[in-house]
């Protein structure tokens, strides 16, 4: 085993016992903050960020949960319709929430139509970020919009080959990306990984993906040995922990 200390900086929580909806005819198995903790203790985490799914949708409750459960060092990344207060969006930041997800891949989010204004909006209202399911080669025609805005990041090394080059102009612009679900993207995540580490190391941040689904193959210990071997010991810590520490906000020493 790995010898750093860990931000997951892409995990799931799917507590049964909130909310949850089917999405594309497929229901994720319970995977509660126990299932999780089990994982987290031998791949020696001591923080992350909570996203959520499609089959969450705008539900709020498990999040709130799982954010008390797992106390400090962890924060969410939620759904929420453009029609949010500003109270509500200001609520949830008091809780740990640090970012709004569009999930473009597989719906249950606000529509990526109203991404310019929603993520200007919560980055005024409560310093968030916004974060973006997609397959990268489906921006093209927002690499502009999304390049101007305040802070953004990118799923999964953006999931395919053919999303690469947008990916990369992305990254040239300031956007970071999730080193996350290498069992789900259709690229070469070797190549992906220095070509993003070679314009910016601070960009790219390791997640889990934890429980993996709909993934072809789930997460494997062996995933975070092969993102050191590829981004080399001198970035290590910085891809597995204080990048993504840095990019939620994450305070006090650890």
């Amino acid at each position: 085993m790995h010898e750093y200390t860990v931000f997951d900086a892409h995990f799931h929580i799917i507590d049964h016992t909130f909310p949850v909806v089917e999405n594309n005819r497929f229901l994720p198995d319970h995977f509660d903050v126990d299932a999780y903790r089990g994982h987290a203790e031998r791949l020696r985490v001591v923080g992350g960020a909570i996203v959520s799914g499609s089959f969450q949708e705008f539900d709020q409750s498990y999040l709130r949960d799982a954010l008390q459960r797992l106390g400090p060092g962890f924060v969410g990344v939620t759904q929420l319709p453009a029609s949010v207060t500003d109270e509500e969006i200001i609520d949830l930041d008091r809780v740990g929430v640090r970012a709004v997800r569009f999930n473009v891949k597989r719906g249950g989010s606000e529509s990526i139509g109203n991404l310019e204004t929603f993520a200007r909006r919560v980055h005024d209202v409560a310093g968030w970020h916004t974060e973006l399911y997609v397959d990268a080669a489906h921006l093209g025609e927002l690499t502009d919009v999304i390049g101007a805005l305040p802070a953004v990041s990118v799923d999964h090394l953006g999931l395919s080959e053919a999303g690469l080059p947008v990916l990369l102009d992305l990254v040239e612009r300031g956007v970071r990306v999730k080193a996350t679900g290498f069992g789900r993207v259709e690229l070469d995540v070797r190549a992906a990984v220095r070509r993003i580490m070679d314009i910016d190391p601070t960009a790219l941040m390791f997640g889990s993906d934890l429980p993996s689904t709909r993934a072809r193959r789930p997460f494997e210990d062996a995933d975070i040995d092969l993102l050191i071997d590829e981004v080399g010991e001198d970035d290590a810590e910085a891809v597995l922990r204080t990048n993504a520490e840095r990019f939620y906000r994450i305070a006090g020493p650890r």
